[in-house]
């Protein structure tokens, strides 16, 4: 038997709890910018993933305040259109998650956690040193549904990559099996381990006798 459930007769946050336990795994956007006072925040976002390449589009579910005022990722981008993602994995698990702490607005998690930064290439906000990978992106456009968060379409305009990583005569992503940290739900992230390889057909396969 299949249970059927009303999604507009829940509560929001039971909800949230259900459509964040089935859809799975997320990528994480642990996202630098910077505050009007050159402050630089980091803050990770599960509700991330790449939506376009021509132009290549990326796209943020940015949550606020419980009382619907603007977090300081979202007032960040707001105000400069600029933001980094930086792809973590998991030895960066920790510090990911501690930088989710409610800080105040002049209180650079970075300086907090004593994570290193280094300078991006086409936008103002840092990117993270030590992470494997980093995508400089500029705001396109945001979407707001409700008080419950910004919808941020941005176009990712660079690359900064730890030396090895991308290899520029065949354009491959080598991630020697450190593969970026997956988020589930609740407190429970992944690590990406067992990957399985399928081609797409060139052809549709069709099934049953041909007449």
């Amino acid at each position: 038997m299949t249970l059927s459930l009303d999604l507009d007769a829940m509560e929001p946050a039971l909800r949230y709890k259900l459509l964040t336990a089935v859809v799975i795994p997320r990528p994480v956007a642990w996202v630098t910018t910077v505050g009007v006072d050159g402050t630089v925040n980091a803050a990770p976002y599960s509700f991330f993933n790449l939506f376009g390449k021509d132009p290549a589009l990326v796209i943020l579910g940015l949550e606020h305040h419980a009382d619907g005022s603007a977090k300081d990722t979202t007032e960040n981008i707001r105000r400069t259109g600029e933001f980094v993602i930086n792809i973590a994995t998991p030895d960066m698990n920790a510090a990911m998650v501690d930088t989710a702490a409610a800080y105040a607005s002049d209180v650079s998690e970075a300086d907090a956690l004593g994570l290193s930064l280094a300078p991006s290439v086409h936008v103002a906000p840092p990117r993270l040193a030590d992470v494997p990978v980093a995508i400089e992106c500029r705001r396109l456009e945001t979407l707001t549904f409700s008080a419950e968060r910004d919808i941020v379409v941005g176009q990712a305009v660079g690359i900064s990559a730890r030396d090895g990583l991308i290899d520029t005569e065949t354009w491959r992503v080598e991630w020697d099996g450190n593969y970026p940290v997956a988020r589930l739900f609740a407190d429970r992230y992944a690590r990406l381990e067992e990957i399985e390889r399928r081609s797409i057909p060139s052809a549709p396969i069709h099934q049953g006798i041909d007449k």
